[in-house]
């Protein structure tokens, strides 16, 4: 056998490295066990060759050590032992089946000198209890700890493949893209046994199972540690294999996660390089090497090793555990935002479950009025508005998660039945059930559809294979197909949940109903057996108890409409999603679900009463809900009635219950940027993409949000990452000239609009409203009113009447810029002539105020006031506002802009708080809130999160700043007023410059 520090070859008998003394682990019980270490040794018992793959010596007095004494009994009256894999430290292990689970299982047999010793066997039994909480898919699950005919043994799940070390000897180097794939899978399974406090102590390539279709599976949790020999104290033991140890641990100190990371590195380094880091004469070399000496980094090694790939390798290596990485999640982010993108497309298992990315052809993705069919609810929530921040740290929020988030997708099911009422009705019901399970997302399956019809083979169906690839695509964990049959008056159904990749058979679950109605009722039975085996561990008994009231519908008809309703609705067919969810609650008056569809349905069509009058339906009808359905209605509620602050506190408590959706973690930041708590909504947004790497509406809210937050580099990278995922989206388009922009940029800017003109002819229009703004910045006023007046003729033309509102409304602004009043207000009239919104109303309020129309304006506030949301109150104050001040009403201007700042605390309030500030003469507090302008510009990108662009507001602060700092008599005052000119005084068109020069003395 050859020792894995020196590679000298040993006999099979030996107890240690007879050339460099290291303990050797097939012999070592102290070192824990060791299930799979590759070529089988002289005298070993030979294992199924597609089985594990076992390297072993039998230490004399194990039970069915001499022959195979097991194979061929039933143990425990339940295990029929099939074959022998092999021996380990703990004792012998077989290939079993469960005849009570019909499922094979291995069996490992625990040695009668550990089993007898009280004080190894209850630490055993700890460590087991902790790691049968470990259910990932890259976990091999221990099942049980059990005895008969006074043998002790452990049933865990049986996995066919050969363990790493074993590939790492006939390969000696792994090639770089397989290597990440490889550690990534390694690093979920760290993460969800350290979320649940289970550290390995022993990880090692022996410990790590590929599987035929490569899946990475990591096996004995905590087991070094239960193995402890009497005599040896909690902290100064020396666990695990020296090769693989971290210097705490050869220090013989208290380890923890960060423990395992490191030998995580010292594994990536070997498939790397096809060296250890760490070589030496002697096992005590080695160990006193890592606790001294940083190794030479891989890409000193082999220069073709990415650098980023390198660091992160290194980062994993350093001596004190401080300086590496803190969680296996960050592991997971460097991986995934640093190497190279060629990696990055061959390593699907670095996105873990991941919500569906919106196609650019939906009609519903507009960035900020957005409605997404909600998860397994089906519920359509929206997600209106957009914002971000950058979080500094990696934490996430409160504890960690008690399990990694599991994405699933229900393909259709297959109806053998020819009752088309069956037909799209239970796969959303099915998707409600999953979603008990907090740490299981279902993929939105509309969207599944969509990218299905972009496969190489396109198919309107979502059956096993289209599903499948839909799944890889997207990095999800599973699918689940299903069956439907008729048996006389009965109905049979039935549900195989499979591995996405390798097509394998996860679980599979058959429920019998007695007539139609009760199909419906059987689908939360049907469903448990696969969440128990995603990793869920509540009760049957309980999951079916929580859904009697959830599942009841007074017609199975009701239930089929309202399946039919939310694929109209995913297509964009809001009047035919109306008509569905209308027949659905005819037929069932108490449908809560049916009644948020509606809300839905109605806010996308811009109805806004109508969809407030459904979602307080829905509200009513609650009692026929999940829990998870119950949060998600209430934060529906709050956000159609612009209830912000219960909208944050209903969604972050929905997010401590159910951590892992992403949906509702977009929603949380969206409620954010709605208070303008920029930093706090990039904040929430982050975790949503941490989440969902894949998922680009949340990729792009992110990348806003940056913006918004005055972090222009981090917008400009998620942007970049997002027209990744979609080249032909308008809105990456969009964010990469805000980034540009805000880093001023301004021809990298313009050149990103001229690309967008190309994209669509909706990227046409926006591009046409960037370019007018852009000009508009930098002073130049008659190019800008050449491109609004004529993309306002083509919008008319076209019947485009929001668009051509926005064109009015900003070349109303434009003119007011160039000091033409009269043209300001015929263009505000056209405005409101093509629509009422409450941001047209308000802009063109501002321009009949500037313009001397204050009893026009007056009149648009007063119809801003009576809105029930608060920020078109808040326009309402400001115009009153504006007014007063235009009438030499100072005080009253600040109490009614006070008035506008409690409702909505956003850019434009402080803007005009500023000029109150300054007119009144109060000159410190004027620079206050002109210096918060410039420290949030990032808002000022977009005041309305519409796609209008408002970044020619900025410049004017540079100006009103320069009469503030002159008021206060500051020498400085003169800075201000040359950067108005750097920004607007090379065009020569400003009607402000002659004055800004007079003052500069120019």
């Amino acid at each position: 056998m050859q020792c894995t520090v020196c590679q000298a070859e040993n006999p099979p008998t030996a107890v240690s490295c007879t050339k460099c003394s290291t303990p050797l682990p097939w012999n070592d019980p102290s070192l824990g066990t060791t299930l799979s270490g590759g070529t089988l040794p002289p005298g070993a018992t030979p294992g199924s060759a597609d089985a594990w793959s076992i390297a072993v010596t039998s230490p004399s007095g194990i039970p069915g050590a001499a022959g195979e004494p097991l194979v061929g009994t039933l143990l425990a009256e339940r295990y029929e032992i099939l074959e022998m894999l092999g021996q380990g430290g703990m004792g012998a292990v077989y290939k079993a089946r469960d005849t009570e689970l019909e499922r094979l299982v291995a069996l490992k047999l625990i040695r009668p000198d550990l089993a007898s010793n009280p004080e190894i066997l209850r630490r055993f039994k700890q460590e087991l209890i902790l790691a049968r909480e470990v259910t990932h898919r890259n976990v091999i699950r221990i099942f049980d700890l059990g005895q008969a005919k006074g043998i002790k043994f452990i049933t865990m799940e049986f996995v066919e493949g050969r363990d790493l070390r074993a590939v790492l000897r006939e390969r000696k180097k792994i090639p770089l893209n397989e290597t990440v794939q490889i550690i990534a899978q390694v690093c979920r399974a760290l993460e969800s046994a350290h979320a649940a406090g289970v550290v390995h102590r022993d990880l090692k390539p022996q410990n790590i199972m590929l599987d035929r279709k490569d899946r990475v599976y990591v096996m004995d949790f905590g087991i070094a540690h239960s193995l402890e020999t009497p005599g040896m104290t909690q902290t100064g033991a020396l666990m695990g294999t020296p090769e693989y140890m971290s210097p705490e641990q050869a220090k013989g100190m208290k380890v923890d996660a960060r423990s395992d990371l490191f030998s995580c590195g010292i594994i990536f380094y070997e498939m790397l390089t096809s060296i250890s880091p760490y070589q030496a004469d002697t096992a005590i070399a080695t160990l006193l090497k890592r606790t001294q000496e940083r190794p030479r980094p891989p890409a000193d090694v082999d220069p073709a090793i990415p650098k980023a790939i390198s660091d992160a390798v290194m980062k994993c290596l350093e001596i004190n555990r401080d300086d590496r990485y803190s969680s296996a999640r960050e592991i997971l982010e460097d991986l995934g935002q640093e190497m190279p993108t060629s990696i990055r497309t061959m390593a699907p298992t670095l996105s873990p479950a991941v919500a569906a990315p919106m196609p650019a052809d939906v009609p519903l993705f507009q960035r900020h009025r957005i409605w997404i069919v909600g998860g397994a609810a089906g519920l359509l929530l929206a997600l209106i508005g957009v914002a971000s921040y950058t979080i500094r740290g990696r934490i996430l929020r409160g504890p960690a998660a008690p399990h990694a988030p599991v994405t699933v997708l229900v393909a259709d099911f297959s109806n053998q039945t020819g009752d088309p009422i069956f037909d799209g009705t239970l796969e959303p019901m099915f998707n409600v059930a999953l979603e008990g399970a907090s740490f299981v997302n279902a993929f939105n399956r509309g969207n599944a559809r969509k990218l299905a019809q972009g496969l190489p083979h396109p198919s309107d169906k979502l059956d096993e294979q289209s599903a499948r690839l839909v799944a890889v695509g997207q990095s999800m964990s599973a699918v689940v197909i299903g069956e439907l049959n008729r048996r006389g008056e009965k109905y049979g159904i039935s549900a195989t949940a499979l591995d996405a990749v390798s097509g394998n058979v996860i679980a599979k679950t058959e429920v019998t109903a007695g007539n139609k109605d009760e199909v419906l009722l059987t689908i939360p039975r049907l469903a448990a057996p696969i969440r128990q085996a995603l990793g869920d561990t509540t009760p049957e008994s309980v999951q079916l108890d929580a859904a009697r009231g959830p599942f009841t519908a007074a017609s199975l008809e009701a239930v089929h409409q309202y399946g039919l309703a939310m694929d109209q609705q995913f297509a964009g067919k809001f009047g035919d999603a109306l008509q569905s969810f209308s027949k659905a609650v005819e037929l069932d008056p108490n449908f809560g679900r049916a009644y948020a569809g509606m809300a839905a349905a109605y806010g996308n069509l811009g109805q806004r009463q109508d969809s407030e009058k459904y979602i307080k339906l829905a509200m009513e009808h609650v009692d026929r809900m999940t829990e998870r359905e119950r949060y998600r209605i209430r934060g529906q509620y709050y956000f159609r009635t612009g209830n912000w602050q219960n909208c944050v506190a209903e969604y972050s408590e929905y997010l401590k219950q159910y951590p892992s959706d992403n949906v509702g973690q977009d929603l949380l930041a969206i409620c954010f940027a709605n208070l303008h708590n920029m930093p706090r909504a990039m904040e929430e947004a982050q975790r949503a993409v941490q989440i969902a790497p894949k998922d680009l509406m949340a990729r792009m809210n992110f990348s806003l949000y940056a913006c918004y937050s005055g972090d222009f580099q981090t917008c400009e990278r998620e942007g970049r990452e997002a027209q990744r995922l979609n080249p032909l989206l308008e809105e990456c388009y969009l964010v990469l000239a805000y980034a540009q922009l805000g880093q001023d940029q301004l021809p990298q800017a313009a050149e990103v609009y001229q690309k967008l003109q190309k994209v669509s002819e909706r990227g046409a229009s926006l591009a046409a409203f960037g370019l007018a703004n852009l000009a508009l910045y930098d002073g130049r006023y008659r190019q800008a009113l050449q491109i609004l007046e004529k993309s306002a003729a083509a919008d008319v033309a076209a019947k485009k009447t929001d668009r051509a509102a926005d064109d009015f409304a900003m070349l109303a602004n434009a003119e007011l810029l160039r000091g033409d009043k009269q043209a300001a207000l015929a263009a505000a009239e056209k405005a409101l002539a093509n629509s009422q919104s409450p941001k047209i109303r308000f802009l063109a309020a501002r321009t009949f105020v500037e313009a001397g129309e204050t009893a026009k304006a007056q009149k648009l506030a007063a119809t801003l006031s009576s809105d029930l949301l608060a920020d078109p109150q808040a326009y309402a104050k400001l115009i009153e506002g504006e007014a007063a001040l235009k009438q030499q009403h100072p005080q009253q201007a600040l109490q009614l802009l006070t008035e506008a700042k409690n409702l909505a605390d956003s850019w434009i309030v402080h803007f005009d708080l500023g000029l109150v500030y300054l007119e009144a003469g109060a000159f410190a507090e004027a620079d206050s809130e002109f210096d918060r302008c410039l420290k949030r510009r990032g808002e000022a990108l977009e005041f309305f999160d519409d796609d209008m662009p408002t970044y020619s507001y900025l410049p004017e602060v540079y100006y009103y700043q320069g009469r503030v700092r002159e008021g206060l008599k500051s020498t400085g005052f003169a800075d201000s007023y040359r950067t108005y000119l750097s920004i607007r005084g090379q065009a020569g068109e400003d009607p402000l410059l002659p004055e800004i020069r007079r003052k500069l003395g120019q």
